[in-house]
């Protein structure tokens, strides 16, 4: 029987906190039931649940032997057969959630990647999705039955399981509700929308009705750990309108998240509509450097081969004539290989000194409302100058401020942004 291609689609996303036991998978099980409507079709992504991939990812690094004469815990002798035992943390979680909505009576059935299928290049353990081709499970949620999908994963193209890096789950979703032109993204966490700042940090952090994507990828990029950047990137190139909600709150009961959608549907745009902050960051300083064409793609191009991801840049020049200081940033774990490369490089590429900061910090004010106002990046640096906070680099976007700063002012820092851009409820 064909069904008529009328209906209504949505994707549904649960965290490992959301699956971490039976009775939290039952509390899913419900949700989803809630949402189910005549002439909707529903798709539930799952994670595993809470603390279980770790758990796999130990045996198997124990399996291979690391630091013993057996495969390395890394490559690719290593990584295709990784991708195969950490897999079947969400398969579990997809099958037991399956198993809870037929209790409730719901015509249910877990789906493998491999059966829709989730295609991905074969970087294993970092694979990135290339086509969903959903005509199976578009038939099969059109036609009531509720399908549950594992994320985090997918099928190279010699049909090796994949995966898709931590966090992966949040791409698998909106790449689902993009491949089934899905009305929305419903991503349920242990968080009830998303939120200014950090509310552990500005107890007067508000819950953001709508933010536009540009402003979530940002957040997600600076720090905010809410949604995963790349699902945030697939939503914006597909415009898959995405809510954040919290899955601990019963069907029925007020549960209205932050929708994250596009600039246009946005009618108040505020200057800043948050305020994020990294702890993890590192400040490299390389002092009299030669100065001419060509250096700082030479030192750049090293980073760049060696993996390691460079944030702000400064450029300044040095007291000694033709030469220059470059100071940089990048991820703390990133920050050891960056200065081994550059030091075998020292002579190479001419620099007298490189010092190394790691006890350092990026706190960004974000918000599509910069785009027309001025002065947002005086009340920046006065709010910090205020607080005695000096600032170490800057970087800044059309939509975006960030600074560095002393690791140990950054919750201080994070309050006087907020309060100064007027975003503390009231």
């Amino acid at each position: 029987m064909l069904i008529a291609r009328h209906m209504s689609r949505l994707v549904m996303k649960f965290g490992g906190t959301s699956v971490g036991d039976v009775e939290r998978i039952a509390r899913v099980a419900r949700i989803v039931a809630a949402e189910r409507a005549p002439g909707r079709g529903l798709a539930v992504v799952v994670s595993a649940m809470a603390g279980e991939t770790d758990r796999l990812v130990g045996l198997a690094r124990s399996a291979a032997g690391e630091g013993g004469n057996g495969a390395q815990a890394s490559g690719r002798e290593f990584d295709d057969e990784y991708d195969v035992v950490i897999s079947s943390g969400e398969q579990v979680s997809a099958g037991l959630l399956a198993l809870a909505l037929r209790r409730l009576g719901l015509p249910a059935r877990s789906w493998q990647n491999w059966q829709i299928p989730f295609r991905t290049d074969d970087a294993h353990a970092k694979a990135r999705i290339s086509e969903i081709e959903g005509g199976k499970l578009g038939a099969s949620i059109d036609s009531g039955v509720i399908a549950i999908v594992p994320g985090f994963q997918g099928v190279s193209a010699d049909d090796r399981i994949t995966t898709l890096g931590r966090g992966g789950s949040d791409t698998s979703a909106v790449a689902l509700a993009a491949a089934l032109k899905a009305e929305r993204c419903d991503i349920y966490t242990d968080v009830d929308g998303v939120y200014t700042t950090d509310p552990r940090i500005v107890a007067k952090a508000r819950r953001l009705e709508k933010i536009s994507y540009e402003e979530m990828l940002e957040m997600a990029s600076l720090g905010a750990k809410v949604l995963q950047t790349r699902s945030v990137e697939l939503a914006f190139a597909h415009r898959v309108p995405v809510r954040v909600l919290s899955s601990f709150v019963e069907p029925g009961a007020p549960n209205p998240g932050t929708i994250v959608c596009g600039e246009d549907e946005i009618v108040e745009k505020q200057v800043v509509s948050g305020v994020a902050y990294s702890r993890d960051e590192a400040k490299i300083t390389l002092l009299g450097v030669e100065d001419h064409p060509g250096v700082a793609a030479d030192i750049f191009g090293r980073l760049a081969q060696a993996s390691v991801n460079v944030d702000m840049i400064v450029q300044s020049e040095a007291r000694q004539e033709g030469r220059q200081n470059i100071v940089f940033t990048c991820p703390d774990r990133d920050a050891p290989r960056a200065a081994e490369t550059l030091e075998a490089a020292r002579a190479a590429i001419g620099v007298e000194e490189i010092h190394i900061r790691r006890d350092v910090a990026k706190v960004s004010v974000i918000g599509i409302g910069m785009k027309s106002q001025v002065g947002v990046a005086h009340t920046m640096f006065a709010a910090l100058a205020q607080k005695g906070i000096n600032i170490e680099a800057i970087a800044t976007s059309e939509i975006k401020i960030s600074v560095l700063i002393d690791a140990s002012y950054t919750e201080l820092a994070v309050r006087a942004l907020h309060t100064a851009y007027g975003l503390d409820a009231t």
